[in-house]
């Protein structure tokens, strides 16, 4: 028989899972799905919405790495995570020669991604045995609420954030984290619409 961690995967089989999918929310909420029984489908759409800003990050620092060759790309594309992309952004315009790019970028992601491994096979190996009393769990949005607060500066972002962040609480007790797709769907029409009533203007 096989150890089973509290989310009915196997320690081994969890620390694969954040190998294969590098991207701490959709992993965390893929295996919360998984264990509450929910449908592909609905894990499917769950991992799409939470992963959507990649698309975004992607298209804002290709720039930086035009040029490169398609291998290295992919290889970038993997490391891609909210806290690459937001040191990078610092340290893109610095650096001139794309080498330099792609040199401070791996620099600033490898040492995440050999953290987030260790600590997912040490969580796997010994997180159920850790008291429900600590709710470390809350760690997660505090992390986000960081990298996401300096970007809120314009009326749409505002919109987006307070209408999306009210959705999904309101929705928080919606099965299969459908809260979460609602809230992440009112967010976007919520902020394209203030841009376009205010044309994209109006900061604050």
């Amino acid at each position: 028989p096989t150890e089973r961690s509290h989310l009915g995967l196997s320690p081994w089989v969890a620390s694969a899972l954040s190998v294969f999918v590098f991207a701490g929310a959709a992993q965390l909420a893929t295996m919360q799905l998984l264990y509450d029984g929910a449908p592909l489908l609905i894990i499917l759409i769950t991992v799409f919405f939470i992963n959507l800003r990649f698309m975004m990050y992607s298209a804002s620092i290709a720039p930086y790495f035009r040029g490169a060759r398609a291998g290295t790309r992919a290889c970038l594309a993997y490391f891609l995570t909210d806290q690459p992309y937001v040191f990078g952004l610092y340290g893109f315009a610095e650096r001139d020669a794309l080498s330099r790019r792609v040199a401070f970028y791996l620099g600033v992601a490898l040492p995440l991604w050999s953290c987030w491994q260790i600590g997912t096979i040490v969580g796997a190996q010994a997180g159920a045995r850790l008291p429900d009393a600590w709710n470390l769990e809350f760690a997660i949005p505090l992390v986000f609420l960081a990298m996401i607060m300096p970007a809120i500066r314009d009326r749409a972002s505002i919109a987006a954030a307070a209408v999306g962040g009210s959705v999904a609480v309101a929705g928080h007790g919606l099965p299969w984290n459908l809260g979460l797709i609602l809230g992440a769907l009112a967010g976007i029409a919520a902020g394209v619409a203030v841009a376009r009533l205010t044309d994209e203007g109006g900061r604050v």
